[in-house]
């Protein structure tokens, strides 16, 4: 099962307290990314943010968001546009920088 457009659209709106949020499909399923630095993913309807340890002190529950996968932590209540600004300023204070992309050399060359 894949998430719905509607419910990632909904999630971006409620985290903009954080910063610049934008989503991009990734594998049937979203990347959501604040100022651009990948933060969370969207599954099967459910928000799951990467685990740092700033964003411990929150108690929120972990859980794989596919199969295979490491732990996020779940949040359950999207609810909370406060909440969610919080420990997203939180978790992004700590994740590194994104690479800077590598220029594609025109075709032919």
């Amino acid at each position: 099962m894949s998430s719905k457009p509607e419910f990632v659209e909904y999630v971006a709106e409620q985290c903009r307290g954080a910063g610049t949020i934008t989503y991009k499909k990734m594998f049937g399923e979203y990347g959501l990314y604040c100022d651009g630095k990948i933060f969370a993913l969207v599954c099967d309807d459910e928000f799951f943010i990467k685990i740092t340890e700033a964003g411990k002190k929150y108690g929120l529950p972990e859980k794989p968001p596919y199969d295979g996968s490491k732990n996020y932590f779940l949040v359950e209540d999207t609810d909370n546009a406060d909440f969610l600004t919080e420990v997203i300023s939180a978790t992004v204070a700590e994740l590194p920088e994104p690479k800077p992309k590598k220029s594609k050399k025109p075709k032919g060359e």
